[in-house]
C-alpha cells in the first residue's frame, strides 16, 4: 500500500518531484565526485612515490661539494637507511630542441640525469624504472601534456642528437610548481652532454622512520654539510604534487555543500508547500485517532524514496564524470590508489547525504505534533498568512509601476516564505564568483607577489654558473642605461648560518637588493629599509617561532650581526623558506640572483626579452606573464574547470529553484489570483507581478552572493593557499565577469524561469477559486 502511495503521490507531483531529485543528484554526484577524486589522487601519489622509493629529505647544492664528508655523516647517524648523491645536469633552456621546437623561454630548470642506482627512481608509464639506452631521451610527462613533445621525435641537446623514447614520472618534479625537470639519458650519453651544462649535486635520504624527519634536518644543518641550494623534504615533495589537482577536488567539495544547503532549502519548502495543500487532510487523520509517527511516515516515505532514487542517480553520474577528471591525475601520478576504496567513499559519502536528508526532514515533520485537529479541518490553512502592509499600500505609490508594487509588496508582507529563494541566490552567487576570483587571481600578473616576487614585467633568473655575483653586476650596469627601463632592481641571494636560542645553527638564505622597487606581499610589519632589518617568508617565521620585532643573529665573515624582524611576507619559493635584507652581501659567492625589471612601453616587452636573452645567455630571461602561466599553469587549468562547471551548476541550479518555487507559488495563490483577475488585471499583469518577484529576490541574492564571496570566499581561498605560504593572499577581481557577467547571467535565468513557470499563472476559473 505505501509503495501504491508513494507512485500516486510522486506522479500527482511530478514537476516538483523531478526537481528535488535533480537537485539530490546534482549534490550526491558532486560529493561523490569529490570524495572520489581526492581518494584517487592522494593514493596515486603516494603509491607512486612508494615505487620511485621518493628521498625523505633532499639537499640541492650547487658548486664543489665534500660528498666524503656527507657520506660519513650518513654512515655515523643512525636514522639513516639509505644515502646517495646525484648529479642534476643543468642546460640552458635554448640548447634543448625537441621535434624542431626549442624550449627558449620556458622558466622550468631543465637537467639531465642517470637513472638513481639506490632509491629515487624516474618512472615509465608502466611504473617501471626507466634503464634507457644509447641515443635515448625520455621527456618528463609534462612536455607530453603541454604536447611539446611526443615518442619518435627527435632532439637536439646541446648539438648533440637524441630520439624521444618516452616519458617519465618524477615524484619529486612532476608538478609545474617544482622549479626543475628532469630528463633521462644513459650514462655514456650523460657523458657526452656534460660538458655543455653545469652540474648541481641532488644530496639525498632516506630513513628509517620518518617521524625523525625534523630531528634529521637539523642534524644535517648543524654538521655544517653542502647546503648551497634549496633543501626539501618528503611532506613538500607530496604537497606540491597535490596543489594543482587538489585544488580543483576542493572547489568541487565546495560546490557540493553549497548544493546540498540549496537541496535541503528546496525539500523544505516543498514539503511545507505540500503540507499547506494537505492540512484539512492531515487534520481529519489526526482527528480518527491515526498517530503522529504514521502521518510521519507518510510523508517520510514519500520524500526517502524521490532523495534515495537522487543519492543513486547521483552516484552513477558521478562514475561517469570522474573518468575524463581522473585522467590528467592518472597521467601524472598512474594507476595508483584503491578503485575499490575510493568508489566505497564516494558511495558512503552519497549514504551520508541520504541520512541527513532524512534527519532533516524529520526534524520538519515534529511540527505535526503541535497541530490542532479542529484548527485544520475548520481553516484548512498552515500558510504565513503575511504581516500589515501598514503603509505601504497600492493607493500610496507614485513612483513604482502597478505590477512593480505590488510584487514588492508581496515580498515584504510575506518575506520568510521568500527566504528560501533569496539564499538560493546568494549561495548560486557565491558557488559562481568564488571559483572564478581564485581564478583571475592565479592567472593575474600580480600574483607573483604572492610568491616572493615582485610584480614586474621582465624577471631574469642568474644560477648554475660562475662568478653569478659579477653578472648581476654586470647587468645592473647595463640596465643602468637602458632608457626604455622604467625601473629595475637586482636582488642576489647569498647563505648564511644563523644562531638560534639554543646556541644551535641553521643555514638561512637571505635576499639582499632594493627590496621598495618591487615589493611583495607582507601578512606583518613591512619590508626591510635598515640594515638592521630582515623580513622572513611565513613559512620560515613560523618554523623559527619568529614574530615581527624579534631579534636573528647572522654568522657572516666580518662577525656577527644582529637584525630585527621588521616583517613577515608571502613565499612558496625555495621551500617557502627564505629571508629578505638590504645589508651589504658582498662577501661570499652568490646562490643565485633574480632581476625584475619594468618595460617603459607595453609593446616592447618582445624585444626586450629578445635583446637581453641575447646579452646575456647565461640568464634566463622570461616575460612574467608567461612565468605564471608555465609555474601555474597545471593549476590554473584545473581552476578554470572547476570555475565553469560551478557557474554551469549555479545557473542550473537558479533555474529549476526558480522554477519550482514559482509554480509552487502560483498554485498556492489561486485564491488572491482570482481575486485580482475578478477586479481587471490581465493574464500579462498576474505574470508580471510574478517575475518582478523573483527579479528583485535575485537582484537581492546576487548583492549578498557577491558581498560574501569576496569575504568569507575571499578568507577560505585565502586559507588554502596560506598552506602553500601565500598567506597575505587577495582575491584579484575581474569586475566584468564578477560585478556583470556573471550577475547577468544568474538574472536572465531566473527571468527565463519565472516567465516559464508563471505564464499560465493567470488561467484560473475566477468563481471555482474564490470558493476554494
Amino acid at each position: 500500500m505505501n509503495r501504491k502511495l508513494i507512485w500516486k503521490d510522486i506522479v500527482r507531483n511530478k514537476v516538483v518531484s523531478i526537481a528535488i531529485m535533480l537537485f539530490i543528484a546534482a549534490a550526491s554526484m558532486l560529493l561523490s565526485l569529490s570524495g572520489i577524486l581526492a581518494t584517487h589522487l592522494l593514493g596515486s601519489i603516494d603509491q607512486l612515490m612508494q615505487k620511485a622509493k621518493t628521498p625523505h629529505f633532499m639537499q640541492m647544492h650547487s658548486g664543489e661539494a665534500n660528498l666524503e664528508q656527507v657520506e660519513r655523516f650518513a654512515k655515523e647517524d643512525g636514522r639513516v637507511e639509505k644515502y646517495q648523491a646525484l648529479e642534476f645536469l643543468n642546460m640552458a633552456s635554448e640548447k634543448i630542441i625537441i621535434g624542431g621546437k626549442s624550449l627558449a623561454g620556458n622558466v622550468q630548470d631543465n637537467g639531465f640525469c642517470t637513472q638513481s642506482g639506490e632509491f629515487d627512481y624516474l618512472l615509465d608509464m608502466d611504473d617501471q624504472p626507466v634503464r634507457p639506452k644509447d641515443g635515448e631521451l625520455y621527456v618528463p610527462v609534462c612536455y607530453y601534456k603541454d604536447q611539446t613533445a611526443k615518442i619518435g621525435d627527435r632532439a637536439v641537446i646541446a648539438g648533440q642528437d637524441f630520439e624521444v623514447a618516452g616519458f617519465i614520472r618524477d615524484s619529486q618534479m612532476n608538478s609545474s610548481l617544482a622549479s626543475s625537470k628532469r630528463f633521462l639519458v644513459s650514462g655514456h650519453d650523460y657523458a657526452r652532454l656534460k660538458p655543455f651544462g653545469t652540474v648541481e649535486y641532488l644530496i639525498e635520504f632516506r630513513l628509517k622512520d620518518l617521524s625523525e624527519l625534523g630531528e634529521f634536518e637539523t642534524a644535517y644543518e648543524d654538521a655544517g654539510l653542502p647546503s648551497n641550494g634549496a633543501a626539501l623534504t618528503w611532506p613538500l615533495f607530496r604537497m606540491i604534487s597535490a596543489v594543482s589537482d587538489g585544488i580543483m577536488i576542493a572547489l568541487i567539495w565546495l560546490a557540493s555543500m553549497l548544493v546540498i544547503l540549496i537541496a535541503l532549502l528546496c525539500i523544505r519548502f516543498t514539503l511545507l508547500a505540500k503540507i499547506e495543500d494537505d492540512y484539512r487532510e492531515i487534520g481529519v487523520m489526526k482527528a480518527i485517532g491515526m498517530r503522529v509517527s504514521d502521518i510521519q511516515g507518510i510523508y517520510l516515505s514519500i520524500y526517502a524514496a524521490v532523495a534515495g532514487v537522487g543519492c543513486l542517480l547521483g552516484f552513477l553520474l558521478s562514475l561517469l564524470f570522474r573518468k575524463p577528471l581522473q585522467d590528467g591525475i592518472r597521467l601524472n601520478f598512474g594507476n595508483g590508489g584503491s578503485g575499490v576504496m575510493a568508489l566505497l567513499l564516494g558511495l558512503g559519502g552519497d549514504l551520508l547525504l541520504l541520512c541527513m536528508i532524512l534527519l532533516y526532514l524529520r526534524r520538519i515533520l515534529k511540527r505535526f505534533r503541535k497541530l490542532s485537529a479542529a484548527q485544520a479541518i475548520r481553516s484548512g490553512s498552515a500558510w504565513e498568512k503575511g504581516n500589515n502592509p501598514g503603509i505601504f499600500r497600492l493607493s500610496g505609490n507614485r513612483c513604482l509601476s502597478t505590477n512593480l508594487f505590488l510584487g514588492l509588496r508581496d515580498i515584504i508582507t510575506r518575506k520568510r516564505m521568500y527566504l528560501t529563494m533569496l539564499v538560493t541566490a546568494v549561495l548560486a552567487m557565491f558557488l559562481m564568483i568564488v571559483p572564478q576570483n581564485l581564478s583571475h587571481t592565479i592567472s593575474d600578473s600580480g600574483f607573483v607577489s604572492y610568491l616572493g616576487i615582485g610584480h614586474c614585467d621582465l624577471r631574469m633568473d642568474i644560477q648554475q654558473t660562475e662568478g653569478i655575483g659579477k653578472k648581476a653586476e654586470e647587468i645592473d650596469r647595463y640596465m643602468a642605461k637602458d632608457p626604455d627601463i622604467k625601473k629595475y632592481a637586482v636582488f642576489t641571494t647569498r647563505s648564511y648560518r644563523m644562531r638560534l636560542e639554543d646556541d644551535t645553527q641553521e643555514n638561512i638564505k637571505v635576499e639582499s637588493g632594493r627590496h621598495d622597487v618591487f615589493p611583495v606581499q607582507y601578512t606583518q610589519g613591512s619590508l626591510p629599509i635598515s640594515k638592521q632589518d630582515i623580513a622572513l617568508s611565513a613559512l620560515y617565521a613560523k618554523e623559527l617561532e619568529k614574530q615581527v620585532g624579534d631579534r636573528i643573529t647572522l654568522l657572516t665573515g666580518t662577525g656577527e650581526k644582529e637584525l630585527v624582524v621588521c616583517g613577515i611576507y608571502s613565499d612558496i619559493t625555495n621551500g617557502g623558506k627564505t629571508a629578505k635584507a638590504v645589508f651589504p652581501s658582498d662577501e661570499g659567492e652568490a646562490i643565485f640572483c633574480t632581476v625584475c625589471a619594468e618595460v617603459g612601453k607595453t609593446g616592447q616587452l618582445p624585444d626586450k626579452i629578445a635583446q637581453y636573452e641575447q646579452h646575456f645567455s647565461f640568464a634566463k630571461v622570461a616575460d612574467i606573464e608567461a612565468y605564471i602561466g608555465q609555474t601555474f599553469g597545471q593549476t590554473l587549468r584545473s581552476v578554470r574547470t572547476a570555475a565553469l562547471a560551478a557557474a554551469v551548476v549555479a545557473a542550473a541550479v537558479t533555474l529549476l529553484i526558480t522554477l519550482l518555487f514559482m509554480k509552487l507559488l502560483t498554485a498556492k495563490d489561486r485564491y488572491s489570483i482570482a481575486i485580482m483577475k475578478s477586479t481587471g488585471f490581465s493574464n500579462s499583469d498576474i505574470t508580471k507581478q510574478y517575475v518582478w518577484r523573483a527579479v528583485l529576490v535575485t537582484i537581492a541574492g546576487i548583492f549578498l552572493g557577491t558581498m560574501l564571496a569576496g569575504t568569507v570566499g575571499e578568507q577560505l581561498a585565502g586559507a588554502a593557499m596560506a598552506s602553500l605560504g601565500a598567506s597575505a593572499f587577495q582575491f584579484q577581481v575581474n569586475p566584468l565577469s564578477a560585478y556583470l557577467l556573471s550577475p547577468a547571467i544568474l538574472l536572465l535565468t531566473a527571468v527565463i524561469a519565472a516567465i516559464a513557470s508563471t505564464n499560465n499563472a493567470g488561467k484560473v476559473h475566477i468563481s471555482q477559486s474564490i470558493k476554494e
